[in-house]
Parts: C-alpha cells; sequence; structure tokens
C-alpha cells in the first residue's frame, strides 16, 4: 500500500494515465518522495543501511574491499553508489544503448551527464544518466556527442566533416539527428541536458 502511495507522486506513472495511490497520500510519503530526489546520495546510503539492518547486503558488499580505515570505507561506498546508478539506469532503458541500441551487458555503461566529478549532488541520480555503449560513452564524455532538447543526438561538425574514417561515420556521424530511446522512468534531465551542450560538447 506504501509504494502504490509513493508511486501516485511519480510523474513518469502519473502521465501515463495511472493513478496507483489509495485514496489518501500521507504527508509522510510526500516527504519521503521530496528527500529521495532532493539527495539521492543520501537516499542510496540509508537504503543500504536498511537492507544490511535485515542481512540482505550481497557478499559483494559485505566483504571489506582492499586498504585501511578510511580509505577502505571510502572504496565501499563508491563501489555501492556505482552499482545503485549502473542498476538504476540498466532497468530505466531496458538494458539498451539509448543511441545505437546495443544490448551486451559488458558493453553498455551509465554515463554521466554533468560528469562526476562536477556536479556531486547530481552524481546518483538517475536523471543525470543516459545508458549508452562504451564507445558512445567516450564520446559523450569528450564532447564528441551530445543530446538536445527534443532528444535528439548531437554530433560535433568536426566528427561528421571527416570522411577518412569509415567505422567512425558509422557508429557515431550517423547518429547525428537520431532520437535516443527514451527510458521507461527518470527521463534525462533539460537542464544537465542544457550543461553538457554548453560545458562539455565541442559544438
Amino acid at each position: 500500500m506504501k509504494l502504490a502511495n509513493i508511486a501516485s507522486l511519480d510523474p513518469d506513472i502519473t502521465a501515463s494515465g495511472r493513478k496507483g495511490s489509495l485514496p489518501n497520500v500521507s504527508t509522510n510519503d510526500r516527504a519521503l518522495w521530496s528527500e529521495m530526489h532532493e539527495d539521492w546520495e543520501q537516499f542510496v546510503n540509508e537504503t543500504q543501511d536498511a537492507l544490511a539492518s535485515f542481512g540482505l547486503t550481497t557478499d559483494e558488499e559485505s566483504a571489506p574491499p582492499p586498504g585501511n580505515g578510511e580509505d577502505r570505507l571510502v572504496t565501499r561506498k563508491e563501489r555501492i553508489d556505482r552499482r545503485f546508478f549502473r542498476d538504476t539506469l540498466l532497468s530505466a532503458y531496458d538494458r539498451r544503448c539509448c543511441v545505437s541500441g546495443l544490448s551486451n551487458p559488458h558493453l553498455l555503461t551509465p554515463s554521466h551527464i554533468a560528469p562526476w566529478r562536477e556536479d556531486r549532488k547530481n552524481r546518483l541520480n538517475p536523471r543525470n544518466g543516459l545508458l549508452l555503449s562504451v564507445l558512445h560513452d567516450r564520446a559523450f564524455d569528450a564532447g564528441l556527442m551530445s543530446v538536445a532538447d527534443d532528444y535528439t543526438v548531437l554530433v560535433c561538425k568536426s566528427v561528421r566533416s571527416t570522411d577518412k574514417d569509415r567505422f567512425l561515420a558509422t557508429t557515431l556521424s550517423s547518429c547525428h539527428g537520431r532520437r535516443i530511446k527514451l527510458p521507461t522512468k527518470f527521463l534525462p534531465d533539460q537542464d544537465l541536458l542544457a550543461y553538457h551542450r554548453r560545458s562539455v560538447f565541442r559544438g
């Protein structure tokens, strides 16, 4: 019942015409939804603590990584954070690259729109992510590719103008103007996409 109430606060669900809630959504439900979206890192930490209190952590999570003291704690936390971000995007994008449609899990990677090192607040925000093939992820991070407001792919002119690399032409240049496959939830944030076009994309 609680999950149904929370679902009614999800714009991706309500936009589809579903209601998902019981007659009354509590103040606590709204507070939980707001807290989760305002601080994804804290939400992930509290989720992991809750799972651990029920003994539901995996062996991988429980085993201490190499190192001592604070370094070991930070390493474990970062591993959990990155796995949360990856698993969330894999689910949202149906385990396919949103540009190419590639589905091999070994060649898929969650790509941050606003870079991990530059936007701590949105590091774990699924709306700050795209699920991409390894190649498209590297191109996105290098500013060779971006995404427009209408969710079409932008490929920089220097890549599109080259005629000496057939592989690049078929794997990257041909994507220019193609609409990405939108996720089932956590639509890419427009402000973050604008930041990427302004600060990372080479135009």
